[in-house]
């Protein structure tokens, strides 16, 4: 990144950083990176003859069915050319069928790793190949927290969110619309948000996807505080757009992909798919809706700007078949993340999948039982992006606080599994077991001072004192805990520093914004 658009770290941080070295517990100084690097190796759960059935599969939904598309006779122009067949079923609406292997001809020109910037170099992430990113839950109209129960999300809410997603050292990524701010009128919101990830983290981010004149409110925001070459040139913004499912691309979706690619920036490209509502009941079904969607969508993006950054998205979820609600958490998705997993490595396209997921409405051992399912998935499939890592409650309509750190404790944890494990001479510890010999206790020994900092993961919240001890300190559970770490961190947030005339020209842009319209609350 130009040195112009560097800033310095903010005192807060380097005092943390001081305590992560000096390797207090919960800070794990080894484990404190800008992203993942992935030390193990993803599972591949589906055999050769699988996998090419459900390739297939998405090969018919495309050529034989087709994708619908709404209200953009320019992106049905676009396919039209690169071959599609096009059929018009009304006045705004086209059915686009795709010959077998068209459209993964045109995702050839998608990158398979790419870098999102951050207005601090030192927290820029790379997503694809080995690395991964974690980013909190997205796109909540309540929040939650112990002493004020469910309500609607405010900025102030969306704020504190950002904060503590700053806060956090196991977090990549400060997210996009962490939960709604409702008391800011619909077509000016994204404007609050994008501008509060700018403020108070120095993190990569995502931004406005609602329309398109927001998408490009959202990258002019970026090359006022990037520069507008800068911007030209790298990838600092990504939107995430959803297919409707089943089978159709929207007006305002379509629009809003070609904003983010014309101007060489990032999108995930999503189908949220509940069985047996809008995708088939059957997992492999599922997984093959999925990936046609997704790349059909993603597809868009390399017509606009071939080279443009992408990612695949899966978001597969099952469903109470009793009361026909959305279940997450489950196993079957956890599986289906699995797939799709070596689908996107096959195209070699980075993916987004599964997070913290939970339809419980507390955090409790329902809610951090299904986060554990999905994350794992995740994780074990080789996601790239993970959205939805912090947070996640209630089926996605609630954001919780205490989750959240819960959450967040969770991905510290799983630094540590997806590092893998070292074998060398050193790790192997033959001299530990030598120094002392048969029957003795290693606490003293040279290799276990060397190693007693770092080679467990130390969790910041989790009580591992013998029962008598947590009693006699008043039986303080998880959620509790977490309540009170909420609190102290953004009593203790400090905002990164920013340079006070970009800070001062995207406060203008806003303004201005917002005065040359009347508040639309719907």
């Amino acid at each position: 990144m130009r040195d112009d658009v560097k800033t310095a770290q903010p005192r807060r941080t380097r005092r943390v950083e001081g305590k992560r070295r000096s390797g207090q517990p919960g800070q794990n100084p080894h484990l404190v990176v800008p992203y993942i690097t992935r030390g193990i190796a993803p599972y591949d759960l589906l055999g050769e003859e699988a996998l090419i059935r459900i390739e297939d599969a998405a090969e018919r939904i495309m050529s034989e069915i087709g994708i619908e598309f709404r209200e953009d006779p320019e992106v049905v122009e676009m396919f039209r050319k690169a071959g599609a067949k096009v059929t018009q079923v009304s006045a705004e609406s086209w059915n686009l069928k795709f010959e077998r292997g068209m459209i993964r001809d045109i995702l050839r020109t998608a990158p398979s790793r790419f870098k999102q910037h951050a207005r601090n170099a030192q927290n820029t992430v790379e997503i694809g190949g080995d690395a991964t990113v974690f980013a909190p839950a997205y796109g909540s109209p309540f929040v939650m927290d112990l002493d004020k129960g469910r309500r609607y999300g405010t900025i102030e809410d969306f704020e504190n969110l950002v904060k503590l997603a700053q806060s956090s050292p196991w977090l990549h990524h400060s997210g996009g619309t962490i939960c709604e701010p409702t008391d800011i009128a619909v077509n000016k919101r994204h404007l609050d948000m994008v501008y509060a990830h700018m403020r108070y983290s120095d993190r990569p981010f995502l931004g406005s996807i609602t329309a398109p004149e927001r998408a490009a409110d959202s990258i002019q925001m970026c090359r006022i505080l990037f520069g507008a070459d800068f911007v030209d040139r790298n990838c600092v913004i990504m939107g995430n757009f959803n297919t409707t499912s089943p089978l159709v691309l929207d007006g305002v979706t379509t629009r809003g992909i070609r904003e983010y690619a014309k101007a060489g920036q990032g999108s995930i490209h999503l189908p949220f798919l509940l069985g047996g509502a809008v995708a088939p009941l059957t997992m492999a079904g599922a997984i093959a809706q999925c990936l046609a969607e997704t790349m059909v969508s993603a597809s868009i993006t390399q017509l606009t700007r071939p080279g443009a950054p992408v990612i695949l998205g899966s978001f597969l979820s099952s469903m109470s078949l009793r009361s026909g609600s959305p279940t997450f958490g489950t196993a079957e998705p956890a599986l289906g993340s699995l797939v799709m997993g070596q689908l996107a490595r096959r195209l070699d396209i980075p993916l987004r999948c599964s997070g913290n997921f939970s339809t419980s409405k507390l955090p409790d051992a329902q809610a951090m039982q299904q986060a554990m399912m999905s994350m794992l998935a995740a994780v074990q499939c080789g996601a790239h992006f993970v959205l939805h890592t912090a947070g996640f409650l209630d089926g996605l309509l609630s954001m919780s606080y205490e989750k959240f750190v819960l959450d967040t404790d969770i991905c510290g944890a799983l630094h540590a599994y997806m590092k893998g494990i070292d074998v060398n001479e050193d790790t192997l510890g033959i001299d530990a077991l030598a120094e002392k010999g048969p029957g003795e206790h290693l606490f003293g020994t040279a290799h276990t001072l060397r190693h007693y900092k770092t080679a467990y993961y130390d969790s910041a919240l989790d009580d591992n004192q013998p029962w008598e001890t947590w009693d006699e300190q008043g039986g303080i559970d998880a959620a509790t805990r977490a309540n009170r770490k909420w609190k102290q961190t953004l009593a203790e947030y400090e905002a990164p520093a920013i340079d006070q005339a970009r800070d001062d020209a995207l406060t203008d842009f806003i303004a201005r914004k917002k005065a040359s319209m009347a508040d639309a609350w719907y």
